[in-house]
Parts: structure tokens; C-alpha cells; sequence
């Protein structure tokens, strides 16, 4: 599946650090480093309500990460999945009497030309659950094979197949996961997140309450493909451990993206994959932290979003976007608010016309040898390095430019450069 366009990158002279990243399992900062390329999986979108401010937080905090991989010399190989298929999109499609199909490919268009507007680096392999199905359906089959699947009776499946999950505790016997290696949290809490996202703990006939979903089979109404584990469609968390492990290799350096999917989503599509593999899924799970607005977690349940399509129609310069949301830690819980954006909106303003006064060439030959005048050390550009290679440390790396205009000091165009380069601000 077609991604999006390629924003245009700059090259800084010199190399940056490996960037340090913030372990979820661990709580440890550690280097993002895979031997001179990294590989990263960043869970995308469901397809509807695209794009809310909370999405575009998280594809930006690793668009840094890729942005400082680049800066440190570092080959990325990037894999992001659309969910083109799943009850929350199936159960819009039925509420606004859309088809699903034309539901998801409309959403997922908006979010394309959403990520273009920000200037967001697309990943290598964009890949909708809908074009893997026999992937995923062949890796279920190993799943039954390897005896870490197992079926839960079925009373209205259309063929009358059974439903197939994962076996948890098996999987933990016989290879490198168990529950709670990446969320580290307790059993009730495990059992209350289940309920409120997507599970089915109180489901009969399940090994563990726990165990999740990996091939719904096929119901009346419902969108379903052939596979050899009978006609059905794929459970939520299988579908990314698949679309990773088919096109990176493993351990994957990153998994990422937003908090709320630490558990059940990430915790499961990490075990499903070492199920398959039998290797540790990530050497690094990453996490962003969420957006409230109005007092509320930003979400599609709650219908509290502010859509990053909605703001550039009305005239909003996509660099305050991202300004507003780079003065937030990826890892921290914070708020929008109209005065965000108007903050951000100012920041750009005064950055503008800051480079805009600065004399020559704004130009910079990163290829260029070091005697040619780029080998004198520019602290604007060594203090962004620092902080962005420092667990995508982006509110200090804004205090770096915002300290340098302070301080009359002349934006250099190895400055104006990597304020693109890093951060996707444009000033030139």
C-alpha cells in the first residue's frame, strides 16, 4: 500500500549521537542502536476519526527518533500497519451507514495527506491488515502447530468453526515472553485494561482470561477471508506481530507508539511474535503519552478530538503543529488548548524572523570537508544534538533556539539546518 510523500531531510554536517530511548519494560534509557541501522515498528492507525492531535503526537515523537537515527549516521528500516479491518471500524461503518471498505480507504487518505502537511517521515513499508490476511492466517496456523493456540467453542460461526487464541501460559513455557515482560503490571490491572480495551476476559472457555484473540471466525455480516485455520479475520494483536516480523528482522530495535496500547496490545502482539520466532520481539518498547483536551483523554469514544485536517483548514501553518506538539515530552500526559496553539503560532513567528535576519546563506553543504569552513563547532547545533539524542528530549532542544534568539545570537546556517533536520521546521 502507497504511503505518503517524503519530506525533504537536510543533511547536517558531522554526525550526531545514537539516540538514548526510554525502555518501557526496563524503565532504563537505553541506545537505540542496531550495528548501523535500526529497525522500527510503529503501530498505525484504525481508520476512522483520522487525524487527532494525539495520533499526530505519537508519529511525530518517532519521527524525531528517525530524524536523530538519520542525524547519527544510522540506516533506519521503518514498518507502520493501518487496521483496516477491526470491530471499532466495523461498528462506525454500521452507526454511519457507511461501508466499512470505503470508510477505512477515505480515513485512511485523510491521514496520509494529514502526515505529508507535517512533514512526517513515512515508513519504508506502509502495509493494511487487509492486504496480509493469508500472512496472518498462515502465521496462526504455526501458532496451532507450535501449541500456543488452542479453540474456545462457537456457537454462531457461519461454518461452524471455533474461534482461536492464544495460549499465554504455553507460550511463556516454551519461549522468551511471558505476561507482563513489557507492561510489568499486575493481574487485576492486566484484567481491568482487558475489559475496557478490546478484550474478552469473562469469554467461557478460555485457558486464562487473559489469552487473546487471534482468529475470529467467520459471523454473518462480517468481512471474511479463506485461510487454511477456516474462514474467519484476524484478531487485533496478531496482525502487527505479523506485518514486523515479515519485514524486519528480529529483535527489532523499537516497537512504539502510544501509551494506551502498552497493554493488552503491545504485551501480545510482543508475544505472539516470540511465539512465531522464537527470539525476544524489540530490544526497545517505546511509548508516547496522551493528549487530553477538554478535560478528558483525547479519543475516538469520547468524540473529544482536535483533527489536524480541521486546524490546517482553517489556516494553521502545519510548523505551529508541530512546534505546539514538540514543546511537549513524547513520554509525558498533557493538555491542548487554544492557547497552545496560539503560543506555538508565536514561537514560529519569532524563529522566522530570526533566521530571516541573520545575513547570507541559510544553504548548507553537509557534504562539504570540514576545511571548507564547517569544521568550527556550532553550539546551536551540538546543544540540539544533545537534547534530541537525549530520550527525544524536544522541549530542550526548542529552549536551545528559543535561548539563542534570546541572546542576539545569528542563526548559522549549519543552526537553521538541523532546526530542519531535527525538529521539521522549515525556516528558510
Amino acid at each position: 500500500m502507497k504511503s505518503w510523500s517524503m519530506p525533504e531531510i537536510p543533511l547536517v554536517p558531522g554526525t550526531g549521537p545514537v539516540p538514548m530511548l526510554h525502555d518501557t519494560a526496563t524503565g532504563e534509557l537505553r541506545s537505540a542502536s542496531s550495528h548501523g541501522v535500526a529497525s522500527l515498528y510503529v503501530c498505525g492507525i484504525t481508520p476512522y476519526d483520522a487525524t487527532h492531535i494525539g495520533h499526530a503526537a505519537t508519529y511525530l515523537a518517532f519521527d524525531t527518533l528517525v530524524r536523530a537515527w538519520l542525524d547519527a549516521g544510522v540506516g533506519v528500516e521503518y514498518v507502520q500497519n493501518t487496521t483496516d479491518v477491526d470491530d471499532p471500524l466495523l461498528e462506525r461503518a454500521t452507526a454511519t451507514g457507511v461501508d466499512w471498505r470505503e470508510l477505512a480507504a477515505s480515513q485512511t487518505d485523510l491521514f496520509r495527506s494529514d502526515m505529508t502537511a507535517l512533514g512526517i517521515r513515512p515508513p519504508d513499508h506502509y502495509v493494511a491488515v487487509t492486504d496480509v490476511i493469508t500472512e496472518i492466517s498462515n502465521a496462526v496456523e504455526t501458532l496451532v502447530s507450535h501449541g500456543t493456540a488452542y479453540e474456545v467453542a462457537t456457537d454462531d460461526s457461519v461454518d461452524g468453526n471455533n474461534d482461536l487464541y492464544f495460549d499465554s501460559a504455553r507460550a511463556a513455557e516454551t519461549g522468551p515472553w511471558h505476561l507482563g515482560l513489557e507492561s510489568g503490571l499486575d493481574r487485576d490491572t492486566m484484567l481491568a485494561l482487558s475489559r475496557q480495551r478490546g478484550g474478552d476476559p469473562g469469554r467461557p472457555g478460555k485457558r486464562d482470561p487473559l489469552d487473546p484473540l487471534l482468529w475470529r471466525a467467520a459471523r454473518v455480516g462480517e468481512p471474511a477471508w479463506e485461510s487454511r485455520v477456516g474462514r474467519g479475520r484476524p484478531g487485533w494483536h496478531i496482525e502487527c506481530s505479523v506485518i514486523a516480523i515479515n519485514r524486519l528482522a528480529s529483535p527489532i530495535t523499537v516497537q512504539a507508539g502510544g501509551s494506551d496500547l502498552i497493554f493488552p496490545h503491545h504485551e501480545f502482539s510482543a508475544g505472539h511474535a516470540s511465539s512465531i520466532t522464537g527470539e525476544p520481539f524489540a530490544d526497545i518498547y517505546a511509548h508516547a503519552g496522551m493528549v487530553a483536551y477538554q478535560g478528558e483523554k483525547m479519543s475516538k469514544s469520547l468524540g473529544n478530538l482536535v483533527l489536524v485536517s480541521q486546524l490546517t483548514a482553517r489556516g494553521v501553518d502545519p510548523r505551529s503543529i508541530r512546534l505546539a506538539l514538540l514543546d511537549h515530552h513524547y513520554r509525558t500526559d498533557w493538555e491542548w488548548t487554544a492557547d497552545t496553539l496560539v503560543s506555538a503560532t508565536a514561537r514560529l513567528e519569532r524563529w522566522t524572523a530570526w533566521a530571516a535576519a541573520s545575513t547570507g546563506s541559510t544553504e548548507v553543504d553537509a557534504a562539504a570537508p570540514a576545511t571548507a569552513g564547517s569544521d568550527a563547532p556550532d553550539p546551536v547545533v551540538d546543544a540540539l544534538r544533545t537534547a534530541v539524542a537525549d530520550d527525544l528530549d524536544t522541549p530542550a532542544a526548542l529552549a536551545v533556539v528559543d535561548a539563542a534568539i534570546a541572546a542576539a545570537c545569528p542563526a548559522t546556517a549549519a543552526a537553521v539546518t538541523a532546526i530542519d533536520a531535527l525538529l521539521g521546521i522549515r525556516l528558510r
